[in-house]
């Protein structure tokens, strides 16, 4: 019955893509401001007379009244510049045919072009992508490194000193935003101000070339202590109260009671007992946390660091109206979101054969 589920939940990824993919489509061509209109506007701006300067002539400049082009061909050009655009754009076809054109390809992941770069989709998120799995993985290991053993103690010491003083910074932690930290440690450690201890922009050294392989390894981590930390910070907060609630209630029923009266030790009922079903809950959240990390929560971080990652391509995918860009990562993204749920049932049955999934698509 479990293969079924998972061939179920498999067979549904085309259908939930398509359903993104189409949902976005929509709602891109209804927003105003195109990639025809960006670049029309810079031309138009570039130099104050850009378009007025395509294939004129100085014979076509006359005086006109105020208020008027002092250019005859302005008008005509203008639209004939939007039809090139448009066609090279791929524009001049109607809306239903680019999006069959565009699920066509997206099947054999042909993402296209980037319309401002000469570069393909591929290439750039190929491109792109070890900045943000660097950041997205450290990160992820890092918060749940922490987060587990600190949410345990803070479950069996419950009420303690520790548990209190601990909340309380963790509460504090959670409520900073990413960004305002990061700019916080590079005031602090990166050179700002009071210490120079780490680098302050990229993943490697100018004379990267130059080092041995420690010293490389060495260097490409001391550049990542200060932006995964600055993402990680929020993530260890609510990881920790996840665990720790998780473990509060499992401790509160009735075979841990059993247990105890039974002459078990407190640690064989932690570890042997409690840790499997309260860890079931914290491995729910691993899929989303690395998606968090990896694609959403960097792009800040990328920029305050100059980590040129999928986070900072994305944002200016969009501000750009760089639709192959924009629309080639989020179906990466989707693809790899809906895979990591699918592989996180898989893991909850490695954790616990009990549980099953069968109902929940019925």
């Amino acid at each position: 019955m479990k293969k079924s589920y998972f061939l179920k939940r498999l067979l549904l990824i085309p259908l939930t893509l398509f359903g993104i993919i189409s949902l976005n489509f929509i709602i891109v061509q209804l927003a105003p401001g195109g990639p025809v209109e960006q670049m029309m506007s810079k031309l138009e701006n570039t130099g104050g007379s850009a378009i007025s300067r395509i294939g004129g002539s100085a014979s076509d400049m006359t005086p006109q009244p105020s208020g008027e082009s002092s250019y005859r061909g302005t008008q005509g050009l203008r639209e004939e510049l939007r039809k090139e655009l448009e066609k090279q754009f791929g524009f001049d076809k109607p809306a239903l045919e680019r999006f069959l054109l565009m699920i066509n390809n997206y099947l054999r992941f042909d993402f296209g072009k980037s319309f401002y770069q000469d570069k393909t989709v591929i290439s750039l998120i190929v491109e792109k992508l070890p900045v943000s799995i660097s950041l997205g993985v450290f990160s992820t290991l890092l918060i749940y490194l922490i987060s587990i053993p600190l949410g345990i103690r803070k479950a069996v010491q419950k009420g303690s000193r520790f548990d209190t003083v601990s909340s309380w910074a963790l509460t504090i932690s959670y409520a900073v935003p990413a960004f305002l930290l990061a700019i916080f440690l590079i005031i602090v450690f990166a050179g700002g101000r009071y210490f120079n201890l780490f680098p302050l922009r990229g993943l490697i050294s100018d004379n990267w070339d130059m080092l041995s392989w420690p010293q490389k390894i060495t260097d490409y981590l001391w550049h990542l202590v200060l932006p995964v930390l600055s993402l990680a910070v929020g993530g260890i907060a609510s990881l920790t109260f996840l665990t720790q609630n998780a473990f509060l209630d499992e401790l509160g029923k009735a075979y841990c009671r059993t247990a105890k009266a039974k002459g078990v030790s407190a640690k064989n009922i932690l570890y042997g007992h409690i840790f499997r079903n309260a860890m079931l809950i914290v491995i729910a959240g691993f899929p989303s946390m690395l998606i968090s990390m990896l694609f959403t929560g960097s792009v800040l971080i990328e920029v305050i660091f100059s980590l040129d990652g999928l986070g900072l391509l994305g944002f200016e995918a969009v501000q750009n109206r760089d639709y192959p860009v924009v629309f080639g990562t989020l179906y990466l993204f989707a693809l790899i979101g809906l895979i990591l749920n699918v592989l996180n049932d898989f893991v909850y049955t490695l954790v616990d054969p009990r549980i099953h999934f069968e109902k929940r698509l019925q």
